[in-house]
């Protein structure tokens, strides 16, 4: 552990779940950083692999582990790492990356600068073929389904400037424990998928901003946990969205929102028979019936939990500092194509 326990600046936080071949290359990515005023812990979610065995063998002086019982999901595990957290900041990292030896110190400046950001975003490049970026922040689809802004671009330098973003992703992205204070942590309904979605649309309604980053590279080894098409983020990516909508929207886009359901439902469907997109990949390594019973769970699922989102909607009055109509905005500036998301891989 590096750092002094009382006066640490960030605590970089790893949520790990049966992640043992992941684990050693992003923790010694973390130990070649620049900047040294940090901490690192690992909140384990029930792995049976060893991982916590290799932890213990070869990083207890490096890392904090928090043991949990069970799998919590991304938003569970991240929380309770956030609860024992000592840093000014909190750094999320997924397991399966690894770090530029100059991330963390490229990440906080920004923080450190202006007062009114609560959030930062890094430069996500592809683990395989770091040539092409994974994410530079989020877009956000009218009925709550977002996407990571760039995604599989070529990286030819169109994104290498500091500029307010939208929300940042859950990998990589640091947040101020100021900002956490005053809205809450993730919400664990949402156990994973979205989450990021949800903490970074309920830190925009309370004012605070979001930067992304471009000196402050990581390389992800996209869904190296969940992996890219499986059943698991299917039902959580569908279910949540619906969820962020009721809970973030203002009225009138929540009632839009509906619609531009159906056109992207279109396009995806056009998609899983001609091989394109999410749906044509997901319907490729399963089938479209498997595809299609996913759904109906999810919105089963999506149903059942609205009357709570609604009550967190109503809670929610308590952190606005913005406009309906200086969020429905942002939801317009910030916004995927219907075309994009179906389609691009």
């Amino acid at each position: 552990m590096i750092g002094s326990m009382q006066t640490l600046l960030v605590s970089v936080i790893i949520c790990n779940w049966n992640g043992k071949h992941l684990l050693e290359e992003c923790l010694n990515s973390l130990k070649a950083q620049t900047l040294r005023d940090f901490e690192v812990i690992v909140v384990d979610n029930g792995s049976i692999d060893g991982s916590n065995a290799l932890l213990e063998e070869q990083y207890a002086d490096f890392v904090r582990l928090i043991k949990l019982d069970k799998n919590y999901g991304f938003a569970g595990g991240n929380n309770r790492g956030i609860e024992q957290a000592k840093g000014k900041y909190i750094a999320l990292l997924n397991n399966d990356t690894s770090c530029d030896k100059r991330w963390l110190e490229e990440l906080v400046n920004p923080m450190q600068l202006y007062p009114d950001v609560g959030m930062c975003a890094s430069k996500l490049l592809v683990y395989d073929q770091p040539e092409l970026i994974d994410a530079v922040g989020h877009l956000i689809y009218p009925d709550g389904l977002n996407r990571g802004r760039g995604r599989f671009e070529k990286d030819t330098g169109q994104y290498d400037k500091l500029e307010e973003i939208f929300f940042a992703p859950g990998c990589g992205s640091i947040y101020s424990k100021r900002m956490l204070d005053e809205i809450g942590l993730f919400d664990e309904e949402f156990f994973s998928y979205g989450d990021d979605t949800d903490i970074g649309l309920r830190a925009r309604w309370a004012g605070w901003k979001c930067l992304y980053v471009p000196t402050a590279v990581v390389y992800h080894k996209i869904s190296g946990s969940a992996g890219w098409y499986s059943e698991f983020k299917a039902f959580h990516v569908e279910r949540n969205r619906v969820w962020i909508a009721v809970k973030y929207f203002p009225i009138l886009s929540l009632l839009l929102s509906v619609y531009y359901t159906g056109v992207r439902f279109a396009l995806q469907g056009y998609g899983a028979l001609a091989g394109k997109g999410a749906s044509g990949k997901f319907a490729d390594q399963a089938s479209l019936g498997r595809l299609a019973r996913v759904l109906v769970r999810a919105y089963w699922a999506a149903l059942g939990g609205i009357p709570r989102m609604w009550e967190k909607r109503r809670d929610m009055r308590r952190l606005k500092k913005v406009s309906g109509k200086e969020f429905a905005a942002w939801l317009r500036k910030y916004r995927i194509s219907a075309r994009e998301l179906a389609l691009k891989e």
